[in-house]
């Protein structure tokens, strides 16, 4: 949020930018006037004074241009993303550009991946926007220079604009953006366009062009939900049933009650995703949580879930020896696979993930007679206020959403349940029907967090390859087991189709490697209470490690180099091609890795994957001591996502998507011993530790392909390349993650 949303906040309030009324443009571009007010506890504000040519940019009196995100900025970097795009075409002065939040209005920021919907996801973010906001730049460009040419009296092409500045060389007369705010708004809004011929951005691709979110997360005046305070305000945490579907039954809030700063308990039973709880309302935070550990609840667990992990791995196991929905097919596996030169066979196994986003859960809600206010790291507008205003039973246009900064999500906070969300909303009605009139936040502890789910799903592998004499693949036959995400919630008619829910396959009936025999098969048990969701890369998390270990296993069966066998099997696809050169070239792939000290044994693997619509290959350093102890010690990265719109930003993402499935890979489970959650904080569902992180590089490939997404891409290879770097120190190969924490040598 911006310096005028910042100050309001300290004043215990906060501005909501209210939905506005724009005449409609062509090529997906909204273009308008600026019609509705600002406004802030049910109260019009003054309109902000200078230009509004359209949905996406406002241009002040004093030459600041504010750049409206319709994508939540979570630490991806997608303020900074979506600035560069609008800034480039409109010319501005880098420092002069600042970013606020876009109000939930899906006519006219809905996310163009999606149809018909607002919201971040996917790794999205830049590929839908790409033209949009450079058309919405060139559009305030040309009303601007419109407004100079006119009060100049001198022709438009005789006008040249740089940093913010317009400016007339034959009369040497120029003017800031701000100078000439007031007439751009009376020009007309131009219908068309000219964008920049790429050999002219002076933004997009620039190196070192500072982030828009860094100085207010360094010092301390970015938004977030947790810095929100209304007038009155109540902090609600939670006790949640200690297996999934359980309800309170009985409550005793004496001792809660007798907190300091607790005001009120509520239950709450009858939320769409059938979550219940008991909600302790306190003045503040820590009051809340004292509360909330005082309550003495009694809990009827007549329905809850009660399989541990291993119960569930062993249903898993029995259906893999069955036939499952077909999810790809092409040529005849089956029949390839009955007697070829060599057979691969392999099971492989995932758990259960927490998304552990460095800010839990949390949101504030203010509901009135007739509607509803929410304000947090706002991640999937449109379903959000379609699930909020069924529950509630208003219009849906009465529920408004400001999207504030998210401390992180890896898809967590875009909930297909929109569970937090109906939580908090669930919670202030009960709070209201006890004489409580007040908003609401409800926070999440990090146990919450870790215990109260949703998590990246179980899923278990088999798979059989058949190998030709040359060691070349013939046929590839995969079996999959595991919970569906989109079965059941608003997503399922563009995830499920025939029964295949399409996130629990991608990446495998997909699978790019030449193999003219391919059989991908689905079982999705519908039985298991256990609350899943998308996870970071999704499906990828698990495809691209169980087909690029397979595929290492069969360039090991074939006597061929890793890197070799994979490029062969790639002739048909140059981007995998050139990714995988790169990543090999700048690993000095050929070049023998330097030997360890006594004992120790040092390998490096290769992994390649495409995931939206990017492609990643990584190569991985290890170190295996005699112990069986190991390090990661190097991972070099390449990336094709297209046009670099910020290099640095890719390269942050692709450190982090790193980062990130090493954790998953060297420490993340999350079980289950008889239906209960065994991990609870940081200390038993482990992060990557600063020690753990190796060194990394990251090189982008050079391409003037339209851009892709870099929020997930670097996830689904590192793992693998993990895998098969200790498998070439070792010959161990690893088929479960995580990763056991000593090897056998």
């Amino acid at each position: 949020m911006g310096k005028f949303e910042r100050e309001s906040v300290a004043d215990n309030g906060i501005l909501n930018v209210s939905r506005r009324t724009f005449l409609q443009g062509s090529g997906g571009l909204a273009l308008g006037v600026f019609f509705a007010p600002l406004m802030r506890g049910g109260e019009a504000l003054a309109a902000p004074e200078g230009f509004v040519p359209n949905a996406f940019v406002r241009i002040g009196n004093d030459g600041r241009v504010t750049v409206l995100a319709k994508h939540l900025e979570m630490g991806q970097g997608s303020y900074t993303g979506l600035a560069t795009l609008l800034a480039e075409e409109l010319d501005a002065d880098w420092a002069q550009v600042r970013v606020e939040g876009a109000p939930a209005d899906a006519a006219l920021y809905k996310n163009l991946a999606f149809g018909t919907m607002q919201g971040t996801g996917g790794s999205s973010a830049m590929a839908n926007s790409f033209e949009q906001m450079r058309k919405a730049g060139a559009s305030a460009r040309a009303m601007l220079v419109a407004a100079a040419a006119k009060e100049w009296q001198v022709p438009v092409d005789s006008i040249e604009v740089s940093q913010g500045v317009v400016s007339h060389p034959g009369s040497g007369r120029k003017a800031g953006f701000g100078e000439l705010a007031d007439g751009a708004a009376k020009q007309p809004i131009p219908t068309d366009v000219k964008l920049k011929d790429p050999k002219d951005f002076k933004l997009i691709g620039r190196a070192q062009l500072s982030r828009k979110d860094s100085v207010d997360k360094t010092d301390g005046s970015a938004i977030f939900t947790q810095d929100i305070k209304l007038p009155g305000m109540l902090v609600a945490v939670v006790a949640y049933p200690p297996r999934f579907g359980g309800v309170p039954k009985a409550v005793d809030a004496a001792k809660a009650k007798a907190v300091p700063g607790v005001v009120e308990v509520v239950q709450f039973t009858d939320t769409p995703h059938g979550r219940a709880g008991v909600a302790v309302l306190a003045k503040n935070t820590w009051a809340a949580r004292q509360g909330r550990d005082a309550l003495v609840v009694e809990w009827d667990e007549s329905k809850t879930f009660r399989l541990g992990s291993e119960e569930i791995l062993v249903r898993y196991r029995e259906a893999l020896s069955k036939e499952g929905l077909l999810a790809a097919k092409r040529g005849d596996a089956n029949a390839a696979l009955a007697k070829p030169a060599k057979v691969i066979e392999a099971d492989f196994e995932f758990p259960y993930l927490a998304h552990a986003a460095m800010e839990p859960m949390n949101c504030l809600v203010k509901v009135s007679d007739g509607q509803c206010e929410v304000w947090n790291g706002e991640q999937l507008q449109t379903a959000d206020q379609l699930s909020i205003a069924k529950y509630l039973g208003i219009p849906v246009e009465k529920v408004s959403l400001t999207q504030l900064y998210a401390g992180g999500s890896f898809g967590r906070r875009a909930s297909p349940q929109s569970d937090y969300l109906l939580e908090a909303v669930a919670i202030t009605r009960a709070a209201r029907a006890k004489g409580h009139d007040a908003p609401v936040k409800l926070v999440w502890t990090r146990e919450d967090d870790t215990r109260a789910g949703y998590y990246r799903p179980v899923y278990v592998h088999r798979a059989r390859l058949a190998l030709d004499e040359q060691g070349m693949l013939q046929a590839w036959h995969h079996r999959l087991v595991g919970q569906s995400i989109g079965k059941g919630t608003v997503f399922e008619g563009g995830l499920v189709k025939d029964g295949v829910d399409h996130t629990s396959v991608e990446g495998l009936s997909n699978l790019s490697y030449e193999v003219p025999n391919l059989q991908v098969e689905l079982h999705t048990p519908e039985d298991i209470g256990v609350p899943i969701q998308w996870w970071r890369s999704v499906g990828h998390t698990h495809t691209a490690y169980a087909a690029e270990v397979l595929i290492d296993t069969a360039a090991s069966e074939a006597g061929k180099d890793p890197y070799e066998y994979r490029h062969a099997l790639l002739a048909k696809h140059p981007r995998h091609r050139a990714t995988l050169e790169l990543a090999a070239q700048k690993a000095s792939w050929n070049t023998p890795l330097a030997p360890g000290t006594a004992g120790e044994k040092r390998g490096r693997g290769i992994a390649v994957h495409e995931s939206f619509g990017s492609f990643v290959a990584q190569v991985a350093e290890v170190t295996v001591k005699s112990d069986g102890s190991y390090k990661v010690d190097r991972v070099v990265c390449a990336v094709d996502c297209g046009l670099a719109i910020n290099p640095d930003v890719i390269k942050a993402q692709m450190e982090g998507g790193i980062g990130f499935g090493l954790a998953a890979a060297l420490h993340g489970a999350i079980t289950l011993k008889d239906g209960v959650v065994q991990q609870s904080n940081f200390h038993d569902f482990q992060v990557l530790r600063i020690n753990e992180m190796p060194a990394v590089e990251v090189h982008i490939v050079p391409s003037a392909e339209a851009p892709t997404g870099v929020g997930e891409p670097g996830v689904p290879p590192i793992a693998p390349a993990v895998a098969n770097a200790l498998h070439a120190a070792v010959g161990q190969r690893l088929h479960t993650l995580p990763f056991p924490r000593q090897l056998k040598v």
